[in-house]
């Protein structure tokens, strides 16, 4: 909607890729906190490392999708438009998504860790 395209199945397509991509940055952000935590590392320390650890990876997959859909978000001629409406999707997505990931994904782990310690089936 910020860019005056409509959301179609190119579009939906590449929101399901989105998911995809968001799903694995912190399903691995999540397990690698997990195995520092299982190594005795405090939560929040064991937070800050995995974060550090998994910035490159998930900033080079955050540049290379960037990268790709760039010329495709600009391009022009036949069948452009559709194109056009799944790489701007992917790329407004991808970068926000870059933020939740590093600065939402901590946060969440925090409370539900907080959660499954005050719950009466944890003592």
């Amino acid at each position: 909607m910020a860019f005056g395209m409509t959301l179609n199945v190119y579009s939906a397509i590449g929101l399901m890729m989105l998911f995809g991509v968001v799903k694995k940055n912190s399903i691995l952000q999540v397990d690698y906190t997990n195995t520092l935590r299982e190594q005795g590392v405090e939560r929040h320390e064991a937070l800050i490392q995995a974060n550090h650890v998994r910035l490159r990876p998930i900033l080079m997959t955050t540049i290379a999708i960037v990268a790709g859909m760039v010329p495709i978000a600009f391009g022009k001629g036949a069948g452009a438009g559709s194109r056009a409406s799944m790489a701007v999707t992917i790329l407004g997505g991808q970068v926000l998504c870059l933020l939740l990931t590093l600065l939402v994904t901590p946060v969440v782990y925090s409370y539900f860790d907080d959660l499954r310690e005050w719950s009466p089936r944890s003592r």
